[in-house]
């Protein structure tokens, strides 16, 4: 019978300090894996937001760009341009000096000024010279018109102060401020300002509450407007002082405030353009002057 194997009927030898280092540095690898397995998907969250908000902004730009596109290439279509004929007879007229003033047209008498003035506002994408034919009697008799020329041809865009269009003609101390449809509804928030006490509204109505100052103000209408129409008129009335003028144009219909053709939605004008321009001037002329 052989003897038994040594090796084989020895206890397990001890581990050794090497062993453990082993040992002990696969257990903190195997730690060190598992955090970096937690901590993974954590570190790669604000990557995931900032991704997200950045594609949002950029949306929300995108968006913005496009309405600004869309608003600039509405404002620049279809904006009404003056007659030629009645313009080229402003300009033909020795008794006016029409100029461009950068910020307006300027509608001077080459005659002695009487010191009266208006502030004008155009409406809504209409071009401002389309309304020099509409004054043109007006600035015969002695009044300068000076004429604003609004961003894109919306007085609802225009910030500037009035004083910047009475600065333009230093000689007038006398003035008003009025304004064609949109731009009546501007004048009705300019009146009070740069000492301009006196309100004319062409086609238009205030949508802001003027009824307990002391403004003096003078409604003119058409009872074609087919726009600002007789009940609207009649319905904002009660926004004007109680002792507010007014004067109606039989047959006169929106564009008939100024020379730039017809209108959508506009009423049918059944008084000549010349006349209606001849009244218009006529009746502002006695409210400047008390005449």
């Amino acid at each position: 019978m052989s003897a038994p194997d040594p090796a084989s009927s020895a206890p397990d030898a001890a581990p050794t300090s090497a062993d453990a280092a082993v040992e002990s540095g696969t257990a903190a690898e195997r730690r060190a894996s598992r955090r970096d397995a937690r901590l993974a998907p954590r570190s790669s969250r604000p990557h995931r937001v900032r991704r997200v908000l950045a594609w949002g902004a950029g949306g929300i730009l995108a968006l913005l760009v496009g309405a600004g596109a869309g608003f600039l290439i509405w404002a620049n279509t279809g904006v009404m341009a003056a007659q030629p004929d009645p313009l080229a007879a402003v300009r033909a007229d020795s008794g006016i000096e029409l100029a461009d003033e950068g910020t307006a047209w300027v509608m001077r008498p080459t005659d002695a000024s009487d010191g009266t003035g208006l502030v004008f506002i155009p409406g809504a994408k209409v071009a401002p010279e389309a309304y020099a034919a509409t004054f043109q009697a007006l600035v015969d008799d002695g009044t300068t018109v000076v004429i604003t020329k609004p961003p894109l041809n919306l007085a609802i865009l225009d910030l500037r102060p009035l004083s910047r269009f009475t600065e333009l003609v230093p000689e007038v101390s006398d003035w008003a401020v009025g304004g064609h449809s949109l731009g009546g509804v501007k004048a009705c928030q300019l009146v009070g300002s740069a000492g301009v006490e006196r309100l004319i509204l062409f086609a238009s109505y205030c949508s802001d509450d003027i009824s307990q100052t002391g403004y003096d103000v003078l409604s003119i209408s058409g009872t074609a407007d087919g726009l600002s129409t007789p009940a609207k008129i009649e319905a904002a009335w009660p926004l004007l002082p109680a002792d507010a003028a007014a004067f109606v144009l039989d047959g006169g219909s929106h564009a008939s405030f100024g020379a730039y053709g017809p209108q959508a939605g506009d009423g049918t004008p059944t008084m000549p353009a010349d006349e209606a321009h001849a009244r218009i001037s006529s009746v502002v002329r006695a409210f400047l002057t008390g005449g």
